[in-house]
């Protein structure tokens, strides 16, 4: 069907309104954080600054430990996203492709865990995970992704589910044990979904707040979310840092989003068929 010029300059004006307005929030956090401080609440407000200091991100990052709380940032959200790979992963597959008793049943309970809000478990694992010792370390952060996450072993097993099992058959027939089939076929395979975990799983523990805030005290161990939270309550409420340490922190998460964006898509399409 050919598409008219004025429905074309229809669609590309109302998307280039809804591009402006997710992107205004990253422009003005951006114009906030190289401006000088009279400049931030100058009334009427000044959108382009006279002078573009972008020492202040320089000046926000050391004036505390955040080189110490980026790497314990990286730290848990990579050793996380492994941990989370590798029990979804099986466990997707053992309910994709394996028929055993209760299995359908076994799968529900699994998705009924996501109804159970945090907040109802977190008591009862802070006072697990004290019994244990791991109050005020990573671990209680790190841990828990690898006995996995039932959403994202749903999304695995949708995705496995597409496989038909002639695959795995052919493989048994040419000489394959269980473990080198999983290992060998089915996993290149899982390719886009598994890096769609992954990305999921990175914004999701790069940006969390609650779960550090609840086990970690020193603040050696502090993540980047920590650290920006108590610099907003040292310095009150000094907009220009805050702005310039959200920005880093986005870069990450922002990277690992570009990269992957064409596994994220193979993976959304591969999983809802």
């Amino acid at each position: 069907m050919k598409i008219s010029k004025r429905h074309k300059i229809i669609v590309y004006s109302v998307l280039v309104i809804f591009s402006l307005y997710f992107v205004f929030p990253f422009l003005w956090a951006l114009i906030t954080a190289i401006k000088t401080e009279p400049e931030v609440f100058s009334y009427p407000p000044k959108f382009i600054p006279e002078e573009l200091l972008f020492g202040n991100f320089v000046d926000a990052w050391n004036s505390q430990n955040f080189g110490v709380y980026f790497k314990n940032s990286v730290i848990v959200t990579v050793l996380t996203t492994i941990g989370q790979l590798i029990s979804c992963s099986l466990v997707a597959y053992g309910f994709a492709r394996y028929d055993f008793k209760y299995k359908n049943f076994l799968f529900v309970l699994l998705l009924s865990t996501m109804m159970i809000p945090w907040d109802v478990t977190m008591i009862p694992l802070y006072m697990q995970f004290n019994m244990l010792g791991w109050i005020n370390t990573l671990k209680p952060l790190i841990v828990p992704a690898f006995f996995g996450s039932a959403y994202y072993i749903f999304l695995l097993r949708q995705f496995l589910m597409n496989i038909p099992k002639d695959l795995e058959n052919a493989a048994r027939i040419d000489g394959a044990n269980e473990f080198q089939i999983f290992y060998k076929i089915f996993l290149p395979i899982m390719k886009a979904p598994l890096v769609l975990v992954a990305v999921l799983n990175v914004i999701l523990v790069w940006n969390d707040y609650l779960g550090p805030l609840i086990y970690l005290q020193d603040k050696a161990k502090y993540t980047m979310t920590l650290g920006l939270a108590s610099f907003q309550g040292v310095h009150e409420l000094q907009i220009i840092p805050i702005m310039a340490i959200t920005l880093v922190m986005v870069i990450p998460p922002v990277l690992v989003f570009i990269f992957a964006q064409k596994y994220i898509v193979e993976g959304i399409s591969g999983s809802i068929k």
